[in-house]
């Protein structure tokens, strides 16, 4: 074979090269405009490599031609957006898409999305109906509600809440304590700002009062609101007023109160050995007129913000201009419904929805999976890395119970070799982050941690170690 590089001369025009029988075949799947503009990006790639001098003869030839365009049409095709084996412990995890569908919503979209749908209209009178009561009777029955709506997500019904309530530059009264700020740097303060409505603090960040919301009040008060610390713990020489009591003092003053939770769950999570969370229903009890919580996290459904509390609440924050914008879709409506009424059959809800399975898995059983799992893996991986069965701590995740731990087992991947031992977990993440099915682990104290926890499906992890053992060759 000659080693003689390839000239610019030798590469065919892309007409010429559209009509190739391999590459027509291509045209007729995928339509001339997508091929030929891979066709001469291509070419163009290969004109610059031969230039340089750097081209290979085959890589001119036909079949090779045919194969790197087909290569690169399917590049173009391939989803940015796909399934993942989440190995880091984090059971709802913001950079992996939180909550797991369950089955249920899953087959509901798809029956759903093959024709049209009575999104907004009102099958019983035959005329125009709200969006909003897909899902507001379900909210209200498990909550306790009066009434309840539906934004895209919990920022956004903070968000509309305050701007609904005490937008114009009036006051909202918060505790010190509890001006959170979540990821992506979204604050409570800000959020204050956005919304139209003049921040007021009250106590300290470690103690607040009754007294301190009483003595805030003005004329100009709007809204008193309280926030839920999801993501981090206070502890010690610490003070709090709970709903009930906020709630006595907004009323007795002709005031709202409105309370963030965060993530949000509907169950008491205790009965399953799990720390408890507070509860909107809970809230409601209490006297809050607005509640609002996520549908992604701890209720284990699509991205949403939940609004629920009084009916006069309600009814202002459904009719402010910025609910439109905010409004969520058919999509998320319809795997919303589905997902909720998971929660009419209370006993089924631990095999029913896929976030509470995994977060209640036994680590019995973890440690079993992790045990069948290791002989593979460190045949896949030697002799470069050695791997053992350990135990783990993983945790729920997305601001949820921050100080808790949920023990957990998995495998720890170490290099054999200690000079260059972290390259050497660095290109075994990134050759996990790389196989079809990717897979994201952590790598701590010198080790690759794989949590064992949210592998669901072991044979889709075992059918990649050829391709793992491959790519690390």
């Amino acid at each position: 074979m000659s080693l003689t590089p390839a000239r610019p001369q030798d590469l065919p025009g892309v007409d010429r090269l559209l009509h190739q029988p391999a590459v027509a075949a291509l045209v007729a799947q995928h339509g001339h405009s997508l091929v030929a503009d891979q066709a001469r990006g291509l070419l163009d790639s290969l004109r610059r490599q031969a230039l340089d001098g750097r081209l290979p003869a085959a890589a001119v030839q036909p079949d090779a031609l045919a194969d790197a365009l087909a290569q690169r049409v399917a590049q173009r095709l391939a989803p940015r957006l796909q399934r993942v084996l989440n190995l880091t412990g984090t059971v709802i995890h913001t950079n992996l898409g939180r909550a797991l569908l369950a089955d249920s919503a899953l087959q509901r979209l798809l029956a759903l999305m093959t024709g049209p749908n009575n999104l907004e209209f009102d099958l019983a009178a035959g005329g125009r109906g709200d969006r909003d009561s897909v899902v507001e009777e379900l909210l209200c029955t498990l909550t306790g509600a009066e009434a309840a709506t539906v934004v895209n997500n919990n920022a956004a019904a903070v968000l509309l809440t305050i701007a609904a309530l005490a937008g114009g530059g009036r006051e909202v009264i918060v505790s010190r304590g509890e001006l959170v700020e979540i990821g992506g740097a979204f604050r409570m303060p800000d959020v204050m700002a956005a919304a139209g409505a003049r921040l007021v603090e009250v106590g300290t960040t470690n103690r607040t009062h009754p007294r301190d919301y009483a003595q805030a009040i003005t004329e100009r008060t709007a809204l008193l609101m309280k926030v839920h610390t999801s993501n981090y713990a206070v502890q010690g020489f610490t003070a709090a007023v709970d709903e009930a009591t906020l709630a006595g003092i907004a009323h007795a003053r002709g005031l709202p109160l409105a309370t963030d939770l965060g993530a949000g769950a509907l169950v008491d999570l205790a009965q399953w050995g799990l720390p408890s969370e507070p509860l909107p229903q809970d809230k409601i009890a209490a006297g809050c007129d607005v509640v609002t919580f996520s549908g992604d996290k701890l209720l284990g459904g699509p991205q949403a913000g939940l609004v629920v509390g009084s009916r006069a609440a309600i009814d202002r924050i459904r009719r402010f201009p910025l609910k439109r914008a905010l409004r969520v879709g058919q999509l998320t409506l319809a795997a919303l419904e589905a997902t909720l009424m998971l929660y009419l059959r209370p006993e089924r809800l631990r095999q029913d929805l896929p976030t509470l399975r995994l977060l209640t898995r036994p680590a019995e059983a973890i440690r079993a999976q992790a045990l069948a799992l290791q002989p593979a893996l460190a045949a896949a991986l030697a002799p470069r890395y050695g791997v053992a069965v350990v135990a783990l701590l993983g945790q729920i995740g997305s601001g949820s119970l921050p100080v808790e731990r949920l023990p957990s087992a998995g495998l720890a991947v170490t290099p054999l070799q200690k000079p260059g031992a972290g390259r050497a977990l660095d290109a075994l993440a990134a050759a996990l982050r790389g196989l079809p099915l990717p897979v994201i682990g952590r790598i701590h104290a010198d080790q690759l941690l794989l949590d064992l926890r949210c592998l669901d499906d072991t044979a889709a992890f075992s059918a990649q170690l050829p391709t793992l053992q491959a790519a690390l060759a």
